[in-house]
């Protein structure tokens, strides 16, 4: 016999949030409550740091048995030094929620990668491909030059996206300058214009639910603590190990997650010290939590931006139970 949460008309629900926030509790406490109400669910994960293999403890990434539990997606998909495209991630997601939907299941969106929700609710922007010929000139540049005058070009030409680039953000400004020589436009742009078409999950046609902190102290209080809980875990000896493959470099999109960059780096001063010099951990633990904060930041401001969010303040002891709740009831509202 079918249950009136089996007849939703819903294609999705989308649960983001900062770093530390909670998603991976609330969305195995969805699912949970749903298949006990005969509405089974599957997790597609939308975060640019989950797709890599061996990239487990500094991704908190979900334990065997949490994905043992659930049906998880988009995890373990790329190596290391491979890429892995907001474009992509919308094909493989589109593709994975038809599927899901097909199984009689609910498809669960969730992560903390923004620009993932953005390209999946609006669509994704015709940038140009990346060109060969085109980077080895700036890559030449860059090797003269240095990256921080490129950084000084890009802002003359694009001052929207120097200004939220580092000066030795190599690959995001070689990227930047590649479009702007290519399109003859500047990439802030393209992320600004939406198609019209929408994307391939329009706003409307789904339900986004944002966990977000009143008090901004308690998510770092949470961020200082899961950070201490990576470093004991064996953060360090998981870079070291990826390092130790001889193929990876802190330029490429794996090795600039929050806390491997970090990690990297410090193992570089170590090693500029000499053999047998300690690691600075003190400071690998100040520069980490640091790096994580401005990712917090930087997710809440991409959340604020979404209107068709629904806010469930995180930092309250029924957090969850707001959630489970917020989500039963759109689907009531949503069923045939």
């Amino acid at each position: 016999m079918s249950t009136p949460l089996q007849h939703h008309r819903l294609p999705a629900i989308a649960l983001a949030g900062p770093t530390a926030s909670g998603k991976t509790a609330g969305a195995l406490a969805l699912a949970t409550v749903l298949g006990r109400q005969g509405l089974p669910v599957e997790i597609i994960s939308v975060d640019s740091a989950l797709v890599y293999r061996g990239m487990d403890i500094g991704t908190a990434k979900p334990t065997p048995e949490e994905r043992a539990a659930v049906p998880h997606h988009l995890i373990d998909i790329r190596d290391p030094l491979q890429a892995y495209s907001a474009a992509e991630f919308v094909q493989d997601a589109t593709r994975l929620m038809a599927d899901i939907r097909a199984r009689g299941a609910l498809p669960l969106l969730v992560g903390g990668t923004m620009l993932y929700f953005k390209a999946l609710f609006d669509g994704i922007d015709d940038m140009p491909p990346a060109d060969p010929a085109v980077r080895a000139r700036i890559e030449a540049r860059a090797a003269e030059y240095g990256w921080p005058a490129l950084h000084a070009e890009l802002a003359l030409a694009d001052p929207v996206t120097a200004a939220r680039l580092a000066p030795g953000d190599s690959q995001r400004i070689q990227r930047a300058l590649e479009v702007w020589h290519l399109s003859g436009q500047p990439l802030s742009s393209f992320h600004t214009t939406k198609k019209g078409a929408g994307g391939a999950l329009p706003a409307g046609d789904s339900a986004l639910y944002s966990l977000e902190p009143n008090d901004r102290a308690w998510l770092h209080g949470r961020i200082a603590q899961r950070f201490d809980a990576m470093l004991s875990g064996g953060l360090v000896e998981e870079v070291q190990a990826l390092r130790a493959r001889g193929d990876l470099h802190p330029d490429l999109p794996s090795m600039r997650c929050v806390g491997y960059r970090q990690v990297w780096d410090e193992l570089d001063f170590q090693a500029a010290r000499g053999q047998g010099a300690p690691l600075n951990l003190a400071h690998l633990r100040e520069r980490g939590i640091a790096a994580t904060r401005q990712l917090a930041k930087r997710q809440i401001t991409w959340l604020r931006s979404m209107p068709q969010r629904h806010a469930i303040a995180c930092d309250q002891p029924d957090a969850v139970a707001a959630l489970v709740q917020a989500v039963l009831q759109r689907l009531g509202q949503h069923t045939a």
